[in-house]
């Protein structure tokens, strides 16, 4: 159990099951990071599976304590509602175009927000659309799973969730 706390201690981005089966041989990882979540419980950082990996992560009630002590700011994600919509709409549509967007939004997306998009890390190209002159295509990447504190695209809330949570699911 401690070796894998140390390795996820040290990594900056989530480690899957395969490379923490490594690190402990014929043991039950599942077994151990159950061991490890319930020996964090009650201290100021939590075991998260996120990503299709596991991570060690400060609990959201230290936040402002960290944000006090420490200069992270251009860790946060500063995005504009917008941009948010923008993502959320590559999230659950993707791969998409430039056009698919348009389609959504029913205006164009500035290549200026899907350049900051990209620099963040949280989307990426896809593969070419099957159109003419083949443009590129959105998509979401692992980056955006680790931001958003999601396993994998399937954690995404469905359209219930978004009406109940007051977020229309319709564009």
């Amino acid at each position: 159990m401690r070796r894998i706390e140390a390795v996820l201690f040290a990594s900056a981005s989530p480690v899957s099951r395969e490379d923490l089966a490594r690190v402990v041989g014929n043991v039950s990882v599942d077994l151990l990071l159950e061991d490890l979540a319930v020996d964090l419980e009650g201290r100021s950082f939590e075991l998260a599976q996120v990503a299709d990996g596991w991570m060690l992560r400060t609990r959201p009630a230290y936040a402002p304590a960290i944000r006090a002590a420490a200069e992270v700011g251009d860790q946060a994600l500063d995005l504009r509602d917008y941009d948010v919509a923008v993502l959320a709409a590559i999230a659950y549509h993707q791969p998409i175009t430039r056009d698919g967007l348009k389609d959504i939004f029913g205006k164009d997306i500035s290549r200026d927000l899907i350049g900051r998009l990209h620099a963040r890390g949280l989307i990426g190209t896809g593969p070419r659309a099957p159109s003419r002159g083949a443009p590129y295509t959105y998509v979401t990447t692992h980056q955006f799973l680790v931001a958003f504190d999601l396993e994998s695209l399937q954690d995404l809330p469905d359209r219930e969730q978004l009406e109940d949570a007051g977020v229309s699911a319709e564009h």
